[in-house]
Order: structure tokens, then C-alpha cells, then sequence
């Protein structure tokens, strides 16, 4: 038996997200103790310009003894991030009609247009 059929079979349980070009992989795998630690795996997939296409990857090894721990501060980051920013997603890259930036009057929009406009300046006015 090859080491790439032992790698294979040390998968105990996985689940995928698909979130755009991204997918994350968890995975519960054994240890050659027969104990079970968790990988995290995002995949990130990059497409050149020829069509041609790689996946970048990045990978979290999670052992029993920091689960408590990782799952506390995940819990509190998550919590802090919904309470001050909600569900909502905001970015341009996931809303088709997001703004950057909202004015509450067309004066205002006038105002912040002209800051940064050129102005013509004729030389016989100096």
C-alpha cells in the first residue's frame, strides 16, 4: 500500500462550502495514534487571462486539545462582527448595488463633487 492510499483512509468525515471562488473543506482525520484532530482547508480558485485556471490553498491543522479555545474566540469574533456590522453583506464585490459612498442631499454630492474637480484658471484674470 502506497503513503498516498494511507492518507487516503485517514479521512474519518468531511463536509464542503462552496462560497463563490472560494471552498472551504473540513475534514476530521486520525492520527497514527487513532486519535482525531480537524483540517480546515480553503481553496481558492485564480483564473489567468489564456482561461487557464490554479487553485491556491491554505490549510488549518486543529488538534483536540485547542477545540475549547478555537471555538470560544471563533464564537466571539463571529458575534462581534454580526453585532456591529449585522448579516447585511456590503462589499461591491457581493451586491451589484452597493455604493461606496452615500450622500444624504444633492448638495452634498454637489459639494463633495467639486472638491475634487479641476478648476479652469485664466492667466489674463492675474
Amino acid at each position: 500500500m502506497s503513503d498516498k492510499d494511507m492518507y487516503e483512509k485517514e479521512d474519518i468525515f468531511s463536509k464542503v462550502l462552496r462560497a463563490g471562488r472560494r471552498t472551504y473543506f473540513f475534514d476530521v482525520r486520525s492520527t497514527k495514534a487513532d486519535d482525531y484532530y480537524i483540517t480546515i482547508t480553503e481553496s481558492k480558485k485564480f483564473t489567468e487571462e489564456d482561461g487557464s485556471y490554479h487553485f491556491k490553498k491554505h490549510k488549518i491543522y486543529l488538534y483536540k486539545e485547542d477545540f475549547a479555545a478555537f471555538k470560544e474566540i471563533l464564537d466571539e469574533m463571529t458575534d462581534y462582527v454580526l453585532e456591529h456590522k449585522g448579516e447585511e453583506v456590503i462589499s461591491e464585490r457581493h451586491q451589484k448595488d452597493f455604493k461606496k459612498e452615500s450622500f444624504e442631499n444633492q448638495e452634498d454630492a454637489i459639494e463633495e463633487s467639486s472638491k475634487n474637480s479641476f478648476t479652469d484658471i485664466s492667466f489674463d484674470d492675474i
